[in-house]
């Protein structure tokens, strides 16, 4: 089975790698993403590629931009990447890249949750509400919320952390009326996809979206949409309010590095087979649970 770590085109401009996608330039208005099968946990880069995640992830947030495009368009243009790249180079790019609009990036993520779970379940434990959103008192760990909340975090350099933000934070960064509108759009993409999702036996627990701007000052939904990546997506069967579920996602790389000595920096240990080979089963079923595709 063969993986793609890094991305080697040689046919476009190199603009810049992310911890998963390669970015390229197609002429000045438009971006090749290539998402390679890289993996970072704790906002560390692994060392091994996990066979098939770049076409699980493409493939996922395809399905989810065509399905939520009436609620916000999104920055697919329906040109084939490879026609962009040359012949020899369509292998690195075939079921693992977009030509999409070049946007201007909005540098807030827009975070729904809509259950207690990770970072929320510890603030909310601490301060009694998630990134200065007042919860009701008593909620339990995988609790749902009452109604979904939203939770900006600033994006961060490569290999730092995201850093969660106030609302008003949010506001005094990029302005109250965008700030608002993003905030409604996320809510609204949150839970049409839950409804769907609860329809195919799967919770979304909370997400993340990001935004750009083209040259009109038009919204446009960019990078990746509820991916295994960007989402907490548990098996309904599975769900018990108090405990976290099996999550279809990294966990087991998360899980097997918690057992590891080591400090959450660079260089992460060697991943074994293993656990290489039950992330990218983890993967591929989220994409066939969610979507009822397989792998093209």
């Amino acid at each position: 089975m063969s993986t793609l770590y890094e991305s080697t085109l040689r046919s476009l401009p190199l603009l810049g790698r992310g911890k998963v996608r390669d970015n390229y330039a197609v002429g000045d208005d438009k971006l090749l993403i290539v998402t390679t099968d890289r993996l970072s946990a704790f906002d560390v880069i692994m060392g091994e590629p996990i066979p098939r995640k770049g076409e699980v992830l493409n493939q996922m947030a395809d399905f989810w931009f065509e399905k939520l495009k009436h609620v916000v368009p999104n920055h697919l243009t329906g040109i084939a990447p490879e026609t962009v790249v040359s012949a020899d180079e369509v292998g690195q790019v075939k079921g693992r890249a977009v030509v999409v609009k070049r946007l201007e990036p909005i540098l807030v993520e827009a975070v729904v949750r809509g259950y207690l779970a990770g970072s929320g379940w510890k603030d909310y434990q601490a301060t009694g509400a998630v990134c200065g959103v007042e919860l009701p008192t008593g909620l339990q760990n995988a609790q749902k919320l009452p109604e979904p909340i939203f939770t900006p975090a600033a994006k961060a350099e490569m290999g730092h952390h995201d850093e969660n933000i106030t609302y008003e934070e949010m506001e005094r960064r990029i302005g109250t009326e965008l700030s608002r509108t993003i905030k409604e759009i996320s809510i609204k993409l949150y839970k049409e996809a839950a409804d769907y999702a609860a329809t195919r036996g799967i919770i979304i627990a909370d997400t993340k979206f990001e935004f750009g701007l083209d040259d009109k000052g038009q919204l446009y939904l960019m990078d990746e949409a509820l991916t295994a990546d960007s989402s907490r997506f548990w098996p309904a069967d599975q769900y018990q309010v108090g405990s976290n579920p099996p999550s279809f996602d990294k966990q087991f790389v998360r899980d097997w590095l918690e057992t590891q000595p080591w400090k959450k920096e660079p260089p992460a240990p060697k991943l074994p087979d293993e656990v290489l080979e039950k992330t990218s089963a983890k993967y591929q079923e989220a994409l066939e649970r969610l979507t009822g595709q397989k792998l093209a």
